[in-house]
């Protein structure tokens, strides 16, 4: 009985063998397994997340969307949740980015009062004669259009600048001061130019 007692203590002794890496760990002293595999997985975690984070051009384009759509939220319009396609689409075609959504503010007060003839027609294009399947082939076609890309058109907005496709978009013959009242709207919505120098500031000071 003693004999077993003993070789049982021995066996108490004998210790599972761990890894030895430093992590800052000025003494050498052996680390767990365990607590090296949470120590990389939490580094590297973390260095993906801060990767993601801050593409300064993914940045600017969700802040460009969520300025359209703060826009229209704060006047309860029905396009919120359009900005990014409004964003993507003046990209695609070369325009302002606010020049979607402010055309759509002046013609429609953002969607609530679309045409009714029609359906979703917030841009008042085609004078108010034209169907579109849902908002984004609205977005779509009137951004193709004022970009100059369709050869239909194109002849009355290619190679113009805002001012010029405005004036194009509704003659001052027509309406005197349209291209005026969509470019207030503009300045209201966002800069020409935006930035998100804060929230990248804030990321790299967690």
């Amino acid at each position: 009985m003693k004999k077993n007692n003993l070789i049982r203590f021995v066996q108490s002794l004998v210790f599972l063998p761990v890894m030895t890496i430093s992590f800052g760990n000025p003494y050498n002293m052996e680390i767990p397994r365990n607590v090296l595999v949470q120590k990389l997985n939490s580094t590297v975690s973390g260095a993906l997340a801060f990767n993601q984070v801050v593409d300064p051009e993914t940045e600017i384009l969700k802040a460009k969307a969520e300025a359209i759509d703060a826009y229209f939220a704060e006047r309860n319009m029905p396009l919120e949740g359009t900005g990014m396609k409004m964003v993507e689409e003046a990209i695609k075609n070369e325009l302002d980015w606010r020049l979607l959504p402010a055309i759509a503010v002046r013609e429609s007060t953002g969607g609530k009062f679309a045409c009714k003839k029609v359906s979703n027609s917030a841009f008042g294009w085609g004078s108010c004669k034209i169907n579109f399947k849902s908002n984004d082939e609205a977005i779509e076609i009137v951004a193709k259009n004022l970009g100059g890309n369709n050869p239909k058109t194109a002849r009355h907005y290619d190679e113009k600048d805002t001012v010029g496709i405005l004036k194009a978009y509704n003659p001052p013959s027509i309406v005197p001061k349209y291209a005026e009242q969509v470019m207030s709207i503009m300045d209201k919505i966002g800069t020409v130019e935006m930035t998100t120098t804060k929230t990248l500031a804030s990321v790299i000071s967690v």
